[in-house]
């Protein structure tokens, strides 16, 4: 018998065959990636002689939050995931809700994330160097700061921008994830969609800034597709309540009448911790 054939990240298998394998596929936990805050359980998946490795997180392993619905937050990683391949950008893996051995949950494509130059950096000094962002200063110990700066990355900065679109409260450093391809994948998003603005990020670095042309085209693709017709409206309202498809239509009109990223509203601690 043949080994089964692997499923690698999108860019060499199409996010839509990778999808219908997350569905299909017999799911088999390995272990529990103990360092999540909810359970994550670490799994393969095979079906028709092919098979992948991903992340697998079931409803019941949520921890109940204050701000969000119960047992909401697999569906709000299916909703971004959604979102994320309307844009064209392809920022997030390949994510679906199914059924598992423990229920209902989350299902997303493992991504080896690949060395890709730093991302983030803590540098002396009061400005950033050429290539990089400022987010702000950081304790480092001993009394001393540093700015904590990210990457002048063009692929962060369409993250940036669907980060704004999904209101997500949780982008981490350790949420990115550089793959092969010189792609670079987004992970992590339970805390979606909220109708309050929760936006927190380490991605301020264009905060204020004019969207660039690439983007304006997105996002008025993605208010079409989020309209009353529009097949991506229809999918997310059975992901997200009402109210929360309604914000995410009024959040995507701000940022096109604006024309630039979004600050700051300091209403919200902008920054997630920890950041990293």
């Amino acid at each position: 018998m043949s080994a089964p054939e692997r499923i690698p990240p999108r860019g060499v298998t199409p996010h839509g065959e990778a999808a219908e394998l997350l569905t299909e596929g017999e799911l088999t936990v390995r272990g529990r990636i103990r360092e999540a805050s909810n359970a994550a359980l670490f799994c393969t998946v095979a079906h028709d002689g092919r098979e992948a490795s991903c992340i697998y997180k079931p409803v019941a392993g949520e921890r109940p939050l204050w701000d969000f619905p119960e047992g909401t937050l697999a569906e709000r990683e299916v909703a971004t995931y959604e979102l994320s391949e309307a844009t064209g950008w392809g920022l997030v893996p390949p994510t679906v809700l199914r059924d598992g051995p423990y229920g209902e949950g989350m299902c997303q494509l493992w991504i080896d994330p690949v060395p890709d130059g730093e991302l983030l950096a803590l540098v002396d000094g009061e400005e950033p160097e050429p290539g990089w962002k400022a987010i702000g200063f950081a304790e480092v110990g001993d009394g001393r700061t540093a700015l904590l700066v990210h990457a002048d990355d063009e692929r962060l900065r369409r993250l940036a921008v669907l980060d704004a679109v999904i209101n997500n409260a949780d982008r981490k450093g350790g949420h990115l994830l550089p793959a092969a391809g010189d792609r670079l994948y987004g992970i992590d998003h339970g805390v979606t969609f909220n109708v309050e603005n929760k936006l927190r990020t380490l991605l301020w670095g264009w905060a204020g800034e004019p969207l660039t042309p690439d983007a304006v085209e997105v996002l008025k693709g993605l208010k079409e597709a989020l309209g009353d017709t529009g097949a991506l409206g229809a999918r997310l309202a059975e992901l997200i309540t009402g109210a929360e498809l309604k914000a995410t239509r009024a959040r995507i009109e701000a940022l096109l009448t604006s024309g630039r990223h979004p600050e700051p509203s300091g209403e919200w601690p902008p920054i997630p911790w920890p950041p990293v």
